[in-house]
């Protein structure tokens, strides 16, 4: 997780959001806001995804074993995936019945000053957390936009804390306008507006990090880069002539099957393949670092069984990958 910067982002995020819900609980004693009880309930419930990302980073370093011969990687998706639970169920949807609560039953808040002081603290807080999250966010996305980082990430961290942070930050500045309109008007039913629409958007993240984080556990492709440095990696014009078909796999967030058929000539000896397979391998490895699982077949390119779909593809090259995924 450390090469993802994942780690650092998720420390910060934790120790803003335990500060945070401490100040909101003692904020909700103080005024009797709803906002502030959702809020609070909002920050720990992050606390408590923080520790799962923490939990699952770590539970993925595990080696491999006869029972799970591909190793343990994918937990970090796992853990990821039940963040989205958590943020929907103990986030979205406790908010969404405090709100309705507040809303059918309004009253208003008592001491004001503690809510408006503790959604200030939160705001600052939350910032600079999502600050560590943007900064180690940009060392990986290159030239992505932000939906696009959030939809191709292969490491779940930093999207789960982009989010996560993004939503608190959105979240309270929600708060604090049902606050101040409550206190305005004297109705205790902003606060309860307020504290709906945080559950709305709260549950709204949920189902995005609930969809990239499934995709992720059914099994994701290598991104376009690196699967056409794969292909050029493989070819070397000699022996192995071209890519009869090609499949990828993520096994965890740094670690990816490659699977191909490769094209050879019909009178190459069993021992120039072998050379040219073992060569392919280490041109790969070195052109894709993450590429750690490598199994190549070689094979004779055969024009009527491409066209029938058994060998996909052709190109000046040779034959071309079908990278489906």
């Amino acid at each position: 997780m450390s090469a993802s910067g994942g780690t650092k982002a998720i420390v910060a995020a934790l120790g803003a959001n335990l500060a945070i819900a401490a100040a909101k609980f003692v904020a909700f004693a103080f005024s009797g806001s709803s906002s502030m009880l959702a809020e609070g309930v909002h920050s720990l419930a992050d606390s408590g995804n923080q520790g799962l990302l923490l939990l699952g980073g770590k539970k993925a370093q595990r080696e491999a074993t006869p029972q799970h011969p591909f190793g343990y990687g994918r937990e970090r998706y796992i853990y990821a995936f039940l963040v989205s639970i958590v943020l929907f169920s103990v986030g979205g949807m406790f908010a969404i019945y405090e709100g309705y609560e507040k809303i059918k039953h309004p009253h208003e808040i008592e001491a004001w000053y503690w809510p408006v002081g503790v959604l200030v603290f939160a705001i600052i807080a939350e910032s600079i957390s999502f600050r560590t999250a943007i900064k180690e966010s940009n060392a990986t996305r290159g030239s992505l936009s932000w939906t696009d980082f959030v939809r191709r990430a292969k490491a779940p961290e930093l999207p789960v804390v982009l989010l996560e942070d993004l939503g608190a930050l959105v979240g309270l500045v929600l708060a604090l306008c049902g606050v101040s309109i409550s206190l305005a008007t004297g109705e205790g039913v902003w606060d309860g507006i307020g504290t709906l629409c945080i559950g709305v958007l709260l549950i709204l993240i949920a189902l995005v990090l609930a969809a990239e984080t499934k995709s992720l556990l059914l099994g994701e492709a290598a991104g376009t880069e690196d699967v056409e440095k794969i292909k050029a990696a493989l070819v070397d014009g000699d022996v192995v002539t071209g890519i009869i078909h090609m499949r990828t796999l993520h096994l965890g967030p740094e670690e990816l099957l490659v699977a191909a058929k490769i094209a050879v000539q019909h009178d190459d000896t069993a021992a120039e393949v072998a050379r040219a397979i073992d060569a392919a391998e280490s041109r790969i490895r070195e052109a894709v670092p993450i590429a750690r699982v490598i199994y190549l077949e070689p094979d004779i390119y055969n024009e009527s069984a491409a066209a029938a779909g058994t060998n996909p593809g052709k190109t000046s090259a040779g034959p071309t990958p079908d990278t489906a995924h």
